[in-house]
């Protein structure tokens, strides 16, 4: 029995149980029976609130609900359409239909939700992730995990704070043959790896040019705005595009760039770099989209290691046969590591001397959930960190140096300077005006803190 006086967040830190290892036989591929048994039991789930559930959203909302330690509590979302297509699949998976908390700030009000899973546009991200750890929840936040630089640095600071559990959407991190795949770089199987290239394509179509329309009933706008300054209403924002906007997205280098980019550092063993520029454009079409769709990013570090990131949004030509992917060049070889659970390791005669595949098939093409198997993974590794203090495999503050590489990208390409860094903290060295990006503006009553 669970003492009066232990709050039902203790207790499920505290709880073991040992039928988990019979109840969860079947959920997660390569797991052990020893590994269940450090799982919570069925009747001590952690309870979750999901916000923003339309794309992404909908896909961690049914990846949670078909994990056994855990139950989708509320979903919480500024379109009623959206909440309600998504209580509708997680009650399918789950066998109990999640409240709709259309404000998820109503959410961090219950003493019952036990973490906030982050999933809204990207100017949300890190306000929201900052009101859910003052209110004393954990949070699983998608990446990036902030809009700009500033943010990112807040949250590292509420964490420090707070003390609570915020894992970063770099499901990578525990896709266990890439994992495998790293350690073996950090072994020395290509000797020093000196230069990781990453990459993303797609063939997106154009967004066309906006027309000012009434604010559909089934939509919160003020809500879905949040802490961005106020702008009207157009009919082809909602709900993918906003990511082009600079107001509220944060381009191709945030939106997919920073899931390679973090390989790529995590490789290297580098943290902040040295040197940063950034060259490319909206080369494709002529319309409301503001950010790249063709971009480059070089960043230097001092340890004589370079990564760069090769985005392009409009046209599909794949890279090493895939359309993401990270290759580390070294003294002796290179690793190859596209979108999948595998890795494949050339000598410097481009002959294979290791291949691992993948033992599950990842749809690098889809926008909202391309490997879910594997992404359950990452979500027990949150659980775990909850549970019983385990290490997180993409804490935030690891997550806030992979964006702020990307994001150090994209103030060079904003800026047109190449950017000068201090490789201690990140910061940018003697340029007033590419600091001008580090933080941005928001609507009075809204500002986040820590």
């Amino acid at each position: 029995m669970v003492k009066t006086s232990e709050s039902r967040r203790d207790f499920i830190k505290k709880t073991v149980t040992g039928a988990a290892a019979l109840s969860f036989g079947g959920i997660l591929p390569g797991f052990s029976a020893s590994s269940y048994a450090r799982i919570l039991g069925a009747n001590e789930r952690l309870k979750i609130a999901v916000m923003g559930v339309n794309s992404r959203g909908l896909a961690l909302s049914n990846n949670f609900a078909a994990q056994k330690n855990c139950e989708v509590y509320n979903v919480c979302d500024v379109d009623s359409r959206a909440a309600q297509v998504c209580i509708d699949s997680v009650r399918k998976i789950q066998g109990t239909s999640p409240t709709a908390v259309p404000d998820f700030r109503k959410a961090l009000e219950d003493k019952d939700v036990d973490a906030l899973v982050v999933a809204a546009p990207d100017h949300w991200h890190a306000p929201a992730a900052l009101l859910a750890s003052a209110a004393g929840k954990h949070v699983y936040l998608e990446k990036p995990c902030s809009h700009n630089p500033h943010e990112g640095e807040m949250l590292v600071a509420a964490a420090q704070k707070y003390k609570n559990v915020i894992q970063m959407g770099n499901q990578r991190r525990s896709w266990p043959n890439v994992v495998k795949g790293i350690e073996e770089l950090h072994a020395g199987v290509i000797g020093r790896p000196y230069f990781a290239k990453t990459w993303y394509t797609n063939n997106r179509p154009s967004i066309g040019i906006g027309k000012p329309a009434p604010v559909p009933a089934w939509l919160n706008y003020d809500l879905w705005q949040g802490p961005a300054p106020r702008m009207a209403y157009k009919d082809n924002l909602i709900h993918y595009n906003w990511h082009w906007h600079w107001h509220w997205g944060t381009g191709e280098a945030l939106n997919n760039g920073t899931h390679m980019v973090d390989l790529a550092r995590w490789g290297l063993g580098v943290d902040y770099p040295t040197k940063v520029t950034s060259a490319g454009g909206r080369y494709r079409f002529q319309d409301d989209w503001e950010t790249p769709d063709t971009q480059v990013i070089t960043m230097e570090f001092p340890n004589r290691t370079t990564i760069t990131w090769e985005g392009r949004s409009c046209n599909p030509h794949q890279i090493e046969g895939d359309s993401v992917g990270v290759i580390f060049y070294g003294d002796n070889g290179s690793m190859v590591i596209t979108g999948g659970n595998a890795y494949t390791i050339y000598d410097l005669k481009n002959k294979i001397v290791k291949q691992v595949k993948a033992d599950s098939v990842v749809n690098t093409g889809s926008l909202t959930s391309p490997s879910q198997q594997l992404d359950a993974f990452h979500l027990q590794n949150f659980f775990d960190a909850i549970k019983n203090g385990k290490a997180l495999n993409a804490d935030i503050f690891g997550g806030h140096k992979s964006t702020l590489l990307v994001q150090l990208g994209n103030i060079a390409q904003r800026s047109g300077k190449t950017l000068n860094i201090d490789p201690t903290n990140g910061h940018i060295k003697n340029d007033r005006d590419a600091m001008k990006f580090w933080k941005r503006e928001y609507q009075r009553g809204w500002e986040p803190k820590v």
